[in-house]
């Protein structure tokens, strides 16, 4: 609910702050004071799309406030929790527009982009009137306002959650059915490259073993010639040789040397340990480096083999495998390609099935709906003066959808044997008005979260008609809250609070000025209203009269 309005150096206001209360709340003047200012600022600050030249002439910048108390469940809450706002149950949202043209905008002290400032102020405030663009007289929101009248979430909530399967089936299908074809281009490539590739075998690392192996063997004959005269300077020959003959020379001597070579002979046998092991190991290498001539043709073949096939595919010899099993798959797709389609097809076939089935469902119930909504509507205009009025909501099928199949207009046509057409180019002002009203009321209770804006709804109507506008008004504004820009002193008799615009002029300047009436100058704005610039103590009894029979 709207709760307050401050306005500074906007066109003819100077600074204006208004606080409104919940009901029907009525705006009267005379033209030209200022009413539509009111609503021109108030659809600024909201984000709305209007006239650019709003700062007040002699001023650098313009601004507006607005505040609003909202419930914790308001629409507005969740758009703001996602843009990562911290809401309590007050919303203030203000802006700010300079003399070349830049705006900025904050809500709650925080800036915000125009396009997060009209979609919270959506949720906020419904503007109706003749140039109710936005809202009812907007064919594209026709099948909305249907089902909100309807009541059938649960059938919509069916066939949105029908489309989404129905679209990631087909986009599924579409995207095997792109994959397939882009398979079926490198076919032949791929058979050639998964045969070369089984054939071949590579695995991980072998290309550096190979290499080693290689290097080893080409060098082989050289080591070998060098560790086999090793092996014979340590053998029975050479080392080993000399140190036994030095082991048996000193124990022979060792028995008259009183024990001085104890400790030379354990050296020795230690030493002669060591070389025992080192001759081993010599061994063993002399039989590592034995190998076959065929042996090296061979490794190095396979390893040109493995080298050029990596070169070939462009990747490294130990990415080969990977490689191998990542074309093996994709022509595994290929070969199973039809069976998979099929499986997608039937997939696409049974969500269709089910969306058709619950669109069906949901167009059943608006074809109910429009029957009860028409008969609404029938009943509203009578009052309203409309009695030969007719209203039509016209159901065709449209475009699929995550809302069905269903387009919805409303038709009218203004009098018996009249052509019918949509509503916005068949009712003149006043009838516009008061169709749109009609369809307003029958709306009612649909959604009470937003501020409702009647700007002289009852534009060419008067006496019986114009009090049965304002009490449908007042309906509406049980349990919310409307505001109304009126001209009508019926409508003004039935607000809970009234507000007088008003223009002061001088030589210099004109400036709007609004106040909030009391009992005494209520009965006198209602006076003028009725009787025009002279009121008269007859006028002044009429307007106590509308008050006291609101």
């Amino acid at each position: 609910m709207l709760r307050g309005l401050d306005i500074r150096n906007m066109l003819i206001i100077d600074q204006l702050n208004l606080e409104f209360t919940s009901g029907l709340n009525v705006l009267t003047g005379e033209t030209g004071a200022g009413k539509s200012i009111l609503l021109d600022s108030l659809g600024f600050v909201l984000g709305w799309r209007g006239r650019a030249d709003l700062v007040r002439q002699g001023h650098e910048q313009g601004e507006v406030t607005a505040w609003f108390d909202i419930a914790s469940d308001h629409p507005a809450v969740g758009i703001l929790t996602d843009a990562g706002f911290e809401i309590d149950d007050e919303l203030i949202l203000r802006r700010v527009n300079t003399r070349d043209g830049r705006k900025t905008a904050w809500i709650n002290d925080r800036r915000v982009s125009g396009e997060v400032l009209r979609t919270v102020s959506d949720t906020l405030v419904e503007l109706h009137g003749q140039h109710d663009d936005r809202g009812l007289l907007n064919p594209q929101n026709h099948r909305g306002i249907l089902d909100a009248f309807g009541g059938y979430e649960t059938l919509s909530e069916q066939v949105r959650t029908a489309w989404r399967a129905l679209s990631q089936a087909q986009k599924a299908l579409a995207a095997a059915q792109a994959h397939q074809a882009e398979l079926k281009q490198e076919e032949d490539f791929l058979r050639h490259a998964v045969a070369e590739l089984d054939a071949l075998d590579p695995q991980p690392g072998e290309e550096a073993e190979l290499d080693t192996r290689r290097r080893l063997m080409q060098g082989a004959e050289r080591i070998r010639e060098d560790i086999i005269k090793a092996s014979q300077a340590l053998g029975r020959d050479g080392a080993e040789g000399m140190l036994a003959d030095a082991a048996r020379w000193l124990e022979t001597a060792s028995e008259r040397a009183e024990g001085r070579l104890d400790d030379p002979l354990s050296a020795l046998n230690r030493a002669m340990i060591e070389l025992q092991e080192a001759t081993d190991g010599v061994d063993r290498a002399l039989e590592a480096l034995e190998f076959n001539p065929h042996e090296l043709e061979d490794t190095e073949e396979r390893l040109f083999a493995l080298r050029g096939l990596a070169r070939k595919h462009q990747v490294a010899p130990d990415e080969l495998a990977d490689l191998f099993e990542s074309l093996s798959e994709r022509l595994h797709t290929l070969d199973r390609g039809a069976d998979a389609l099929d499986q997608l097809q039937n997939a696409v076939r049974t969500a269709q099935t089910t969306y058709d089935a619950a669109a069906q469902a949901l167009h059943d119930a608006r074809v109910a709906a429009a029957v009860r909504l028409d008969a609404a509507m029938l009943a509203e205009l009578a009052p309203l003066k409309m009695e030969r009025a007719q209203f039509s909501t016209q159901i065709t099928q449209g475009i699929s959808g995550p809302d069905g199949l269903d387009q919805v207009d409303f038709v009218v046509a203004t009098n018996p044997g009249a052509p019918s057409g949509p509503l916005v180019k068949i009712a003149s002002g006043g009838e516009l008005s008061r169709f749109l009203l009609a369809l307003k009321v029958c709306l009612s209770g649909t959604d009470a979260s937003s501020t409702m804006i009647f700007d002289e709804i009852d534009r060419g109507v008067g006496g019986a008609t114009a009090d049965a506008v304002g009490r449908r008004l007042a309906v509406l504004a049980q349990g919310g809250q409307v505001l109304v820009v009126t001209h009508s002193p019926q409508v003004a008799a039935l607000g809970v609070q009234h507000f007088q615009v008003s223009k002061e002029q001088s030589d210099a300047e004109t400036i709007s000025r609004v106040q909030v009436l009391d009992h005494e100058a209520r009965i006198d704005e209602i006076a003028r209203m009725i009787s025009g610039d002279r009121v008269t103590d007859a006028a002044r009894d009429a307007a106590r009269a509308l008050i006291s029979g609101a």
